[in-house]
């Protein structure tokens, strides 16, 4: 049962990040990655247990779709063309610790893509679980590419750290 849109407390929004210079004037924008991944894991065992896999699956993707459409508007923005888009997705994902993007198949006409994420923030180093883990990552690609191009994408992984590969490898088809 979804909540009135006037009950709501946490609606996202980008001002929701507050100004840490205020905020954190002696710890900064830094922490440690333990404490990202805690905070993941925590809420996905927790979504898991209540909801099941694939509800937790489900709700991570659609949480990484609003991250990557306001992350899209607040911090890339309109870009010329898809050489333009990938420098700055790349400059950009690097400069925060996200990760190393790399574009290893691209055909506008048809939509469909390969894009790599190596030393990604979810799983780079974690151990092998035999299945991949990045949905968060899906969902954040198809809204980066849905931005740029305006057309619906579908994201799966296809290759991750946790099955075995060393970087996380993700197939986008526009729909």
């Amino acid at each position: 049962m979804g909540l009135d849109k006037k009950e709501r407390q946490y609606k996202f929004s980008w001002d929701l990040l507050g100004n840490i210079e205020l905020g954190r004037p002696n710890l900064g924008q830094n922490t440690r990655l333990e404490v990202y991944r805690l905070m993941q894991y925590t809420f996905r065992d927790v979504l898991e247990k209540r909801f099941g896999t694939e509800a937790a699956d489900e709700i991570f993707y659609e949480a990484g779709k609003l991250s990557g459409q306001e992350f899209y508007r607040n911090l890339i923005g309109e870009q010329k063309n898809l050489d333009e888009f990938v420098l700055c997705l790349q400059d950009i994902l690097k400069e925060l610790g996200i990760g190393i993007l790399r574009v290893e198949e691209a055909d506008m006409e048809t939509g469909k893509f390969v894009i790599t994420i190596s030393e990604d923030l979810d799983c780079s180093g974690l151990p092998e679980t035999g299945f991949e883990i990045c949905t968060y990552d899906e969902g954040f690609i198809s809204a980066l590419m849905e931005s740029f191009t305006g057309k619906e994408f579908r994201v799966k992984e296809i290759d991750c750290w946790c099955t075995g590969d060393r970087t996380c490898r993700f197939e986008a088809q526009a729909l």
